[in-house]
Parts: C-alpha cells; structure tokens; sequence
C-alpha cells in the first residue's frame, strides 16, 4: 500500500514490489529478513518526487538575508539572480555554490539565511574529517551494518526532494589508503550527472538536480582540482572594521544580551567600546572573537550584579573605551604604525594572513665579511627564493659589484617566531636592499606589495583587500600595487580605498623612484 501511494517513478515501484514480494519468500527466521525490511523502509523514506513550494518572492529574499548579514553583498547578488532566472524560466537547475573565506565569517550562517529566504527545507552535512567513500555514496546492502551515505540521509531528513544542502568544511575531506571521498563527491556536485546518482545502498538512480547545494571551504588549495571545477566560487573575505562594528552592533550585542540572561535596557556599548574590542583585543579576519569578547564583558556584568534570585541591575550599564579595561584587563594588540622617519633599509611591506592583513618591516643590514645572503625571520622557501632574486636585481643594477664581494647581506623579517611565505614580498626586500647599499633612506609614509622578476619586471599578487586594511589601520599614506591588480582596487569599497594614494607601478625602477628619498 505505501510503494503504491508513493510518489515515484514506475520502475522504483516495480522494483520495491519485487523487494516485497523477495521479503515475503523469505523464512521468519532468516537473517536477511531483518535487511531486506530495512532496505525497503529506507527507500520508502526517500521523498523520490515530492516537492516543496518555494518562496520566489525577491524583495523578501533580499530582505530576510539582509536582516541576517550585514555586507557580504557578491552571495546576497548570486542568491537572488538565481531566484530571478528560475521566477523567468521555470527551469529549476540548481546552482552548486562554494563559499570560500576565512573561519568565522559568516559562511555557514548565510546558507541557512538563504534557506530561510527561499523556504527551502535546511539540511547540514558537515565533511570535516570524512574519509570513507562509502560515507557519501553508502556501503552496499550485503554488509553487516550496511546504511545509506550522507547525502541520501539528508534527504530522508529533509522529506522533500529540493531541499537546500550545506556541505560543509568540504576543504576538510581526507583519502585513506581505501578510498577517495572527493572523487565520491564529483558525482554529487556534477549538475550534468547528479540527476541520476546512484548510492550504493539504495542502488536505485535519485534525481538531486534539484538541491542547492552550498558549499563551504577556508583554503581552496585543499580542494581537488575536478572539484572545485564543478562549484561556481564566491570569495567572502575578511571584515573590515566599520563592517565589524555594524555586525557587533546589529547582531552581535543583542544575541549576546540574549544569551546572558540581559536586556538592552540593562546594558549598552558605545560605538568607542566596540571599536576599541576591535582594535584592541582581537585579531581576525572574521567576528567570532569579537563576539566571544562582547559575551565575556556581559558575563562579568551578570557576576557583579547577581543577588539570590537573580542579576538586580537598578540602572543602564554602559559600557564604554574608558571602562572597558574593567572587563577585559590590559590591551592585548597593539597594531604596529608606520614609521616616523625615513631610515635606510628598512621598508614597509604589506602581508596577507589567516586573521586578515598585516604590514611587515623588511629591515637589511650590510655587514663587513665573507660574501653571502643571510635571512633571518622564519621565511618559508618562496619568500627564500624572493630574497635572492631581490639580491640578484639588485646586483644587476647597482654597478658597484665591490660592494656585494666585500659583504654580507642580511634580510630581516620581525617577529621571528611567526612563520612567513608568499610571493608578495619581492619589491619590499629589492627597495631595502637598494636602500642599505647605496645608503639612501626609504620614505615611511610608503608601503608596497608585489613580486619582482629577475628583470625587475613587476608582478601581481592577492589577498589585496586584507593588505589594503592593514595599511590604513597602520595609518600609511600611499601604497605602490602592481600594475595588473589595478582592477582588484577598482572593485574595492570607497570604505576601504578611501584616505589612501595607489601608484600603479610595472617595473622596479619605478618603485625605486617613487620610495626612495633623493
């Protein structure tokens, strides 16, 4: 009665019954009797054509993901061009989204926003440490134990055929010496193939061209390459601070406040209290320290004020940059400002991290003694290898070759017990290198990122915006950016670029000019 009721195709229905009739043949006490039920019960489990109604209403959408998100405005456009398209065409081919960024900034938290936006019905599958194949396609029926794979679990749960699918930390999926879970999860996210995606367990082709899947990664060079070929990419990058403060302000407090047992009538932030938790006491690329900062001067409120029965609080607690040490203790960042004066070889250089951008003085030094090149400060081998064709430029230019056979030359990176690599620092240690051997002092109020060739020729670099904001937090004045990354400033908010003097530069004698002080 339920194959028949079942809203399937007739060869799924054929097939059950011959399951049935197989269940029926069998003796009471047989073993398979056990798993031929569970098989059955499972696929009826499976919602194979049944559907919910979607919300296509746009203005909506717009409304409810601008509520929940406060920026991110490339994953806000995507969603709703998607819901457009499909209001238009009727064709209900789903996208299959990866939200590539960095921890704690909001990647998980939109996908359920979105399935709130479109009345989709929400399922996570978290990928974080997966191994086994068999835990995306399932273990084939015959084992002991056997049982469908994630993806087939999640539309069990969902119930409906059109669900939205998170995948999430997909960058986190690991190979055993067994099997290869990324290569289990191109049949998922091929929308020419998923149509037809036949787990193991189920061994029946289930249509999931109809999921929106999303994806989430913090590094995409985790991903393999036929992987990422399948996900449209959508880059949520870091924060920047006035976008910080919106988000403490719009969400943050008020869910803290929750949490807390507290009401916004009982304790306010002022907008330099949160501004300072910002600058003072985190560092990071998205909100999640900061929220965790928010809930720890809330925490110290409720201590103070509890009596038996509950937190008496007679008057507004305000919280501002003044008291605020009261509930934190002691600064724990300083950001590092540029320097007050032109020295010689010592340039500013601009980094991308994992917690956001970071400004990095490249100090080079020329000591009397045997010829070498000495690097100090944990650099990785492509920042090595940035130093000696820094050097090699250098030489190439600098026609006093005495100078160079007579000394030691020795780069410097601070903060030696951080680990540093990346191929953005090529002009910041060629400029120091010029500067310590010819004796001519650097201009402090100039930062600079990009990667030189042996020919002097300037090449482009990422991570741009990050470095862009740790310019401006070090107060600098005027970065030199490399010629083909004129375009990534042009797509940058007013917010960010707004204060700072860009020169385009494409060759080092150019850099040279511009950071050198005559």
């Amino acid at each position: 009665k339920q194959i028949e009721e079942l809203d399937a195709g007739d060869d799924i229905k054929a097939k059950l019954h011959k399951e049935v009739k197989r269940l029926k043949s069998l003796s009471k006490g047989s073993s398979e009797v056990n798993v031929e039920r569970t098989y059955i019960e499972n696929c009826l489990a499976l919602p194979w054509n049944k559907k919910s109604q979607d919300n296509n209403d746009i203005i909506n959408a717009r409304a409810v993901l601008d509520a929940d998100h406060y920026g991110m405005k490339d994953v806000k456009d995507r969603i709703i061009e998607y819901l457009a398209v499909r209001n238009i065409t009727s064709v209900s081919d789903a996208p299959i989204l990866c939200l590539v960024g960095p921890p704690g900034t909001g990647k998980t938290s939109i996908a359920r926003s979105v399935a709130l936006a479109l009345n989709k019905k929400y399922i996570r599958v978290c990928l974080g440490g997966v191994r086994d194949e068999a835990e995306i396609r399932g273990h084939r029926k015959t084992y002991v134990g056997a049982m469908p794979g994630r993806i087939i679990e999640g539309l069990k749960q969902a119930k409906t055929s059109n669900p939205l699918m998170l995948l999430d930390e997909i960058d986190k999926v690991s190979n055993d010496y067994r099997s290869d879970t990324s290569s289990a999860l191109l049949e998922v996210l091929d929308g020419e193939q998923n149509s037809h995606f036949v787990d193991h367990y189920i061994d029946m082709p289930v249509d999931l061209s109809e999921i929106l899947f999303i994806a989430t990664a913090n590094d995409l060079s985790e991903v393999s390459r036929p992987l990422l070929d399948r996900m449209e990419i959508i880059e949520v990058s870091s924060y920047t601070k006035n976008e910080k403060l919106h988000i403490a302000k719009e969400h943050l407090v008020a869910k803290q406040l929750k949490k807390n047992g507290l009401t916004k009538k009982s304790v306010r932030f002022t907008d330099k209290a949160l501004a300072k938790i910002i600058d003072g006491y985190t560092m990071e690329a998205g909100v999640r320290e900061l929220e965790r900062m928010i809930a720890a001067v809330l925490r110290k409120v409720v201590r103070k004020n509890y009596t038996v029965g509950g937190v008496n609080i007679e008057k507004q607690i305000v919280i501002t940059d003044k008291n605020l040490s009261e509930y934190l203790g002691k600064v724990k960042f300083i950001k590092e400002k540029a320097s007050r004066k032109n020295e010689v070889g010592i340039v500013r250089g601009l980094a991308w991290t994992a917690a956001g951008g970071d400004t990095l003085e490249i100090e080079v030094n020329v000591l009397g003694g045997k010829p070498e090149l000495i690097l100090t400060g944990n650099m990785g081998d492509v920042m090595r290898e940035s130093a000696q064709i820094a050097l090699s430029y250098v030489r190439s230019v600098v026609r006093k070759n005495q100078i160079f056979e007579e000394n030691a030359i020795h780069i410097h990176i601070p903060e030696g017990a951080v680990p540093k690599d990346g191929p953005s620092a090529g002009i910041t240690m060629a400029t120091a290198i010029y500067s310590a051997v010819t004796g001519k002092p650097v201009d402090a109020s100039t930062a600079m990122t990009g990667e030189v060739t042996l020919r002097g020729r300037v090449m482009p670099i990422g991570g741009l915006k990050e470095k862009l904001l740790a310019a401006k937090t070090a107060g600098l004045k005027r970065v030199l950016v490399p010629l083909e990354n004129k375009s990534d400033v042009e797509e940058l908010e007013e917010e960010i670029v707004h204060g700072l003097e860009f020169v385009y530069v494409s060759d080092m004698k150019e850099v040279l000019k511009l950071a050198i002080v005559k």
